[in-house]
């Protein structure tokens, strides 16, 4: 027995030697060698970035810089928010100019702000995938938006039916409906003095969520609004997780939080669960298609098994629909009320362009709720809807990472390596959009995207490319929707109490809300 164990113990020995050591030059090429030769790959490059400080890389200046941005205020009457929601890209840029690269610890990030590459990145989308995010986000976004490759293109051909314009028009009496709702609430409130101060924030993410409940799930409105007030206590919950504490594997810990946070989604899911059983149901037993997005969802789904036959992988699961269902929510609502917010916001401080899109509206549609046809005239409106998506994108960067060694027109992408779309900064470029980039002049959307951006890759509100978003149209509609209505009813200016304080929080949102005071119109 003697004799046999010495041999063992060293062989045991050994294989520790052999992990440690491996998993020793697995930290150090992590954390050192591998940004180290990334580094002089970019710089040899002419890219320019902070040398890589290790571990952590540029956090501490990323972190100064975000917590001076947001300390003060903008002034009034500036529409010059870049350095204030991107303070340490912006920073970043002007000193080491568009060809540059930060750092997120070990991970290089390169800066693209060129048209052409920005159009090669976007049609690229199976060689610059979208990155793997962290798992607390995940619980509240996934779907078609984080997919790559296969699973993506299955999901999005199988989602684009529900949003074709056809389908579209069907969903205007929701619209009108949800609109109108929000409308009666600001009428009883203005009523008896004929003008009243209120945040429009609430009102708006309310009337948006109301929209999403109709049209993505129609006789199911209760269990959709039941839905929105679940996914809104996940946010914040998630925000606060995110701010505590950053360790990995800590979202395991069966703190009060973190059970919290798995009891919201999972009674999500189980709602949506039960909504998608009820409607499978329905469609097998060959029941009359509703209009609204999870029956065609479903439809769609069913199209593509029937058709693929005996193929594996073929078609969405349930939990596949259940994350797009979560996606319609917060991508469907959010988005579009912040739109009609920085709207509201910014033609209260151009009375001239508020007084245009009413006449405009009046002339449309006189008195009467706005119909589809009638939207889709609204040239004024959309010029108007453009340039507020332009200097205030909901969606205020985007990244992209490359998996091996991938050419950008003259520039290597090292593997590993992510590439950033500063969205807000090429929003404001003076080389892409003149020197009056920072002020809000619609009547450059006058004859069109297209024209506005001299064919380039330069207007990223919905994305680009085959990746643009499925729901581009569907906001339009809503957002014309909703500021028709507003506008053949009132006029409107900011309050006093407002300040001015874009800021970053997974979207674009006023820091301190959006107080505007609102006058009756006589009809």
């Amino acid at each position: 027995m003697e004799v046999h164990s010495v041999p063992q113990l060293t062989l045991s020995i050994l294989l520790v030697s052999v992990l440690i050591i491996t998993w020793t030059w697995k930290m150090l090429n992590w954390i050192w060698l591998k940004p180290k030769k990334i580094e002089k790959c970019l710089s040899q490059q002419g890219l320019r970035g902070n040398s890589y400080r290790i571990l952590f890389g540029d956090s501490k200046e990323s972190s100064i810089a975000t917590e001076e941005a947001v300390s003060k205020p903008l002034n009034l009457n500036s529409d010059d928010v870049a350095p204030r929601i991107l303070p340490f890209v912006y920073q970043t840029v002007k000193k080491y100019g568009k060809n540059s690269f930060m750092w997120v610890g070990p991970i290089s990030r390169v800066n693209i702000m060129n048209p052409e590459y920005l159009k090669d990145i976007y049609a690229k989308y199976d060689i610059f995938l979208k990155p793997d995010t962290n798992q607390r986000i995940k619980t509240l976004i996934t779907g078609v938006v984080m997919h790559n490759g296969e699973k993506w293109e299955k999901h999005r051909k199988i989602i684009n039916p529900a949003f074709h314009l056809e389908k579209l028009k069907h969903m205007i009496p929701a619209f009108q409906l949800c609109c109108c709702e929000m409308i009666k609430k600001w009428e009883k409130l203005v009523s008896e003095k004929g003008s009243c101060e209120l945040d429009i924030c609430p009102y708006l993410e309310t009337l948006t969520a109301d929209v999403i409940s109709r049209t993505a799930f129609g006789s199911s409105y209760e269990e959709g609004t039941r839905i929105f007030h679940l996914q809104k206590d996940l946010v914040q919950l998630l925000t606060k997780a995110s701010n505590a504490i950053n360790i990995p594997g800590w979202r395991f810990v069966p703190t009060r939080m973190n059970k919290k946070i798995k009891e919201i989604d999972k009674e999500i899911e189980f709602i949506l669960r039960n909504m998608i059983d009820k409607r499978e149901k329905a469609i097998q037993a060959a029941e009359a298609i509703k209009d609204d997005l999870l029956s065609m969802l479903l439809k769609s789904n069913l199209k593509e098994i029937q058709e693929g036959g005996n193929k594996k992988k073929v078609g969405m699961s349930v939990k596949d629909v259940i994350e797009e269902c979560k996606l319609f929510y917060f991508a469907g609502h959010e988005t579009t009320s912040l739109l009609l917010v920085w709207t509201m916001i910014l033609l209260s401080r151009h009375p001239n362009w508020q007084t245009r899109a009413r006449e405009e509206v009046l002339q449309v549609f006189g008195n009467n709720t706005p119909d589809f046809d009638g939207l889709n005239r609204l040239k004024v409106i959309t010029m108007i809807l453009y340039e507020v998506l332009r200097l205030y994108p909901p969606i205020v960067i985007a990244d992209r990472t490359v998996e091996k060694k991938t050419r950008l027109r003259e520039l290597s992408i090292p593997a590993g390596a992510q590439v950033v779309l500063p969205i807000t900064l090429i929003h404001h470029d003076t080389e892409l959009w003149g020197n009056d980039a920072n002020e809000f002049k619609p009547e450059r959307f006058a004859e069109g995207v297209s024209k506005a951006t001299n064919g380039r890759v330069s207007f990223l509100a919905f994305g680009s490319g085959p990746r643009i978003c499925v729901g581009q149209h569907f906001a339009m509609i809503e957002a014309k929707m909703a500021l028709s209505l507003i506008l053949q009813r009132f006029a409107f200016e900011l309050s006093p109490s407002y300040t001015h304080a874009p800021c970053q929080a997974m979207t674009l949102r006023p820091q301190y809300g959006a107080q505007v005071v609102l006058y009756k119109r006589v009809m």
